[in-house]
């Protein structure tokens, strides 16, 4: 079949305030905090995500947790294809009738999967994304993205809507008091930056925290090995290295290496001080730890 034509951006009606209750209310929709439900209500907030996104007619998007659709709207303006992995069965079924009420011309260009973003495999999905766009449930936002850039490796950038302090965690710089688990491990994929902050009044409910934006860009030329296996020995190095954040790297990684003197050993022969402290050292730093010794 040809490929159908691409619309010119502005073809979506999208979701306001008002036109956000009346779905829920038509759906008998309550955002839950166990789903961690916020729906954006403002139009100019998504269409600076789908900016911020820096996604094209080619790209192939993944949106988890669409919601009522405020920002697939925005995204099918700009892309020809979005798969949307939604958890809740009442928003997954409605989701189509929206999005064929809204943009007409454009409701072809999405399909939807009713799934959980942390069970899911990529099998289930009807094409391969190249990008992440995602308004993420706070409660799961950090393992959702992390499941994702490791499942997917065809996605080759990722904007994610998260809780400001998760956002600063995921972008933060070794020696940062934020730095962690999270800024080590999303670098292991690629390059993380914080790209902007979204307040509290763009949503419904209005949440009780601010919100950031996170840009994740992944290696074009990846400089260490991304398979499963070597990237769960770096990330088991790391949660190590963060479970006794207080102590010498000597000490904490005494039980992953087998003993303090063999995890002085590995550090050593990583070119690591013994004496320093996991938040001091970046992602290819553990990469050396991981490798085999």
């Amino acid at each position: 079949m040809p490929e159908p034509p691409f619309v010119a951006r502005g073809q979506a009606e999208l979701l306001g305030p008002a036109e956000v209750r009346v779905l829920a209310e038509r759906f008998g929709v309550r955002p839950t905090k166990q789903l961690g439900q916020n729906f954006v209500h403002d139009a100019n907030t998504v269409r600076r995500i789908v900016s911020a996104a820096g996604v094209g007619r080619e790209d192939v998007v993944l949106e988890v947790g669409p919601g009522l659709g405020s920002l697939t709207l925005a995204l099918l303006d700009v892309v020809d294809r979005v798969v949307a992995v939604e958890i809740d069965p009442v928003l997954a079924r409605h989701l189509p009738n929206t999005v064929a009420d809204r943009a007409p011309g454009l409701a072809e260009r999405l399909s939807v999967v009713e799934a959980d973003a942390l069970r899911f495999e990529a099998a289930e999905l009807p094409a391969a994304p190249t990008a992440l766009v995602a308004n993420l449930p706070y409660n799961v936002a950090v393992p959702v993205l992390l499941r994702l850039l490791s499942e997917l490796p065809g996605l080759a950038t990722a904007l994610v809507m998260v809780q400001a302090e998760v956002a600063d965690r995921l972008a933060a710089e070794p020696g940062s008091r934020v730095y962690g688990v999270p800024s080590v491990k999303a670098g292991f994929f690629g390059t993380v930056r914080r790209a902007g902050a979204v307040g509290r009044q763009v949503f419904w409910p209005v949440p009780q925290v601010e919100s950031g934006l996170v840009r994740v860009e992944r290696f074009t030329e990846p400089p260490w090995p991304q398979d499963a296996a070597f990237r769960q020995r770096v990330f088991d190095v790391v949660d190590a290295a963060f479970a006794q954040r207080r102590k010498t790297l000597r000490a904490a990684l005494a039980g992953w290496a087998g003993s303090p003197a063999r995890a002085e050993q590995r550090l050593v022969a990583a070119g690591i001080d013994p004496g320093a402290r996991g938040e001091t050292l970046d992602t290819a730093a553990y990469v050396r730890l991981a490798r085999p010794f």
